[in-house]
């Protein structure tokens, strides 16, 4: 009976996905008790770290104390922030805000980051491009180091409607935003640049800079709590985390690169060391988060900007100035023809080097793998799949949410395209840890149910047993609310959310002392309870298979395109007649 009520507000409040995977247009799982699944791995495999509300206390391989401990604290604030990032959707939401704010997202990203960035390395403004890596691949890090030590989940949905076009948000944690984090890192650094003593831009286009910078800023992160995808203690810390990041860049930046340009190798060398630790010591999550994969793309950037800057500059083909290692490029000597050769010729490289060797590399690195792992000096990871228990890597894995394969190429032209065909519009848990959060949250409330009807007094001869509180609990086709708590299809999610907990607290609270025992629920029923709990599990997204070769897969990858951005294309483009010799003029 439940899913009659629903079909029509389900229908109504979900939108086509390209690649989002499925989504739950139901919310019948708030309703369901807590019961222990098994989806053919074990509970403690699957588990996401986030099943009840001290599970991360007694099995301590999820999280230490030191993590759980302040993790716990800060739970409440997502779940209490939740109902007015709702009432916010709610108030101001339209169509073509969802539009707007789903493509703009994209300018957030890491993939947008990663095309634009070669870009000014090769056009010139290498010193502006390496401040750019430095506080976006420190960003991305960071960021996603601190989502995979406190495993924060994102805020609850329903009652948020999460509109978004890419298919891996869902899958990671919440807090902090990594989306505020390089917006705000790029605005800050992009003041600090346009207010440089010897900046030569007019004042007129300054004062424009200036302000696209604020918008863009604003706008990605307004954006980020409209779509549902991040709470407001998410984006503040997020902000300040990117706004700190750009002010030791700006405060630093020159001397980092001093020391990196006029001392031996050994300088870069110890840059490479400190970031390859960094990755080691990167926090194991409670869950199969993926977060761990973007810090490590970023990785691999920063190694390959370093190494390949310090290189370039000894080469002699490189300009001091305006910043050392510069790549050479002039307009009026070269023209826009040549231009855009350069870029598109670059970009090309990028592809084909991609292309080229990640399927090598992961063909190549298993069988060294498993020498080094029968020599005990591997370094596994959690959920990553170690050499010995697989044989082949498979060809087409979609691992990267940086650089799309070239097969992956029209269908992201098409998302540009046709914005409204690729975001999608989700009601309810996506991924594991939204669900094991929404069950934590109603343990909780039944906890506080339990504990306000220890204070009420019952009277038992006026009570009847197989109909408490109004609910027939003898049939599991009776024990949802009636239709009046439910919302009709007109009904926004924050009605629903409301009318599910408030049925819940009356479903779910335990019966006093004294009440008859065929009261109880039957194990018939607790049956079918975890028929639709293990329905609910099916219909999420899951994270891929990952293989411990990738790990140092993502590191080659990404810094050989790094390594192409500041000294690979250069080269090239000198060789083919799209560069500049000599000193600037």
């Amino acid at each position: 009976m439940l899913d009659s009520f629903l079909e029509p507000y389900a229908i109504g409040h979900m939108e086509p996905s390209v690649g989002d995977g499925v989504r739950m247009g139901r919310v019948e799982c708030l309703l369901d008790p807590l019961p222990t699944i098994t989806l053919g791995r074990s509970v403690d495999k699957l588990d996401a770290g986030l099943r009840s509300l001290d599970h991360l206390h007694k099995d301590r391989t999820k999280l230490p104390l030191w993590r759980y401990t302040p993790r716990q604290r800060l739970i409440p604030l997502v779940r209490w922030e939740t109902q007015y990032l709702a009432a916010m959707q709610k108030a101001v939401r339209s169509p073509a805000l969802d539009t707007y704010f789903s493509i703009t997202a994209n300018l957030g990203t890491h993939t947008f980051f990663m095309v634009v960035l070669p870009i000014l390395f090769w056009c010139g403004y290498t010193g502006l491009g390496r401040g750019m890596v430095h506080v976006l691949a420190s960003g991305v890090f960071f960021s996603g180091f601190l989502k995979d030590m406190w495993c924060l989940p994102r805020p609850l949905s329903p009652p948020l409607n999460r509109i978004t076009m890419s298919h891996s948000a869902a899958l990671e944690y919440g807090f902090p935003s990594t989306h505020s984090t390089n917006a705000v890192s790029v605005a800050v650094y992009a003041f600090f640049m346009l207010h440089l003593p010897d900046s030569s831009i007019q004042p007129a286009l300054k004062i424009g800079l200036q302000i696209l910078c604020c918008c863009y800023a604003t706008s990605i992160i307004i954006g980020r709590l409209y779509c549902g995808m991040h709470g407001f203690f998410d984006v503040v810390v997020g902000s300040l985390l990117g706004a700190l990041l750009s002010i030791v860049q700006c405060l630093y930046g020159d001397t980092f690169d001093h020391f990196i340009h006029t001392g031996s190798f050994k300088a870069p060398a110890i840059v490479v060391l400190i970031i390859l630790v960094l990755v080691r010591i990167h926090p194991e999550p409670a869950d199969d988060c993926p977060c761990f994969d973007d810090s490590v793309a970023f990785a691999g950037v920063m190694i390959g900007v370093e190494l390949g800057n310090w290189h370039f500059g000894r080469s002699g083909m490189a300009w001091d100035k305006p910043a050392l290692a510069t790549v050479p490029y002039d307009l009026q000597a070269l023209g826009w023809p040549k231009t855009i050769a350069r870029i598109v010729i670059g970009v090309g490289m990028i592809f084909a080097w991609r292309e080229v060797m990640k399927p090598a590399l992961l063909r190549i690195l298993p069988p060294i793998f498993r020498v080094i792992e029968s020599l005990g000096l591997n370094l596994p990871r959690r959920f990553f799949v170690q050499a010995s228990e697989y044989n082949k890597v498979p060809t087409q894995l979609k691992d990267d949410n940086v650089i799309p394969s070239v097969a992956e190429i029209p269908s992201f032209l098409t998302s540009i395209r046709h914005p409204r065909r690729s975001r999608s519009v989700s009601i309810g848990p996506q991924s594991e840890a939204d669900a094991y959060e929404t069950l934590a949250y109603r343990e909780k409330r039944r906890r506080e149910s339990k504990s306000d009807m220890t204070n009420m007094k019952i009277d038992e001869k006026t009570s009847n047993p197989s109909d408490y509180f109004g609910i027939t609990t003898s049939s599991a086709s009776n024990r949802y609310p009636s239709a009046t708590l439910l919302p009709t299809p007109a009904s926004s999610s924050l009605d629903l959310h409301k009318s599910l907990t408030e049925a819940e607290a009356a479903l779910y609270t335990p019966l006093t002392p004294g009440s008859s025992r065929n009261s109880r629920r039957p194990s018939a029923e607790r049956r079918q309870d975890e028929k639709e709990e293990r329905e609910m599990f099916s219909k999420l997204e899951k994270p891929r298979v990952r293989y411990d070769v990738e790990v140092i897969t993502k590191l080659i990858v990404y810094s050989g395109i790094a390594w192409i951005a500041v000294e690979g294309g250069p080269i090239l483009f000198k060789t083919v007649g799209l560069g500049l010799g000599g000193q600037p003029p």
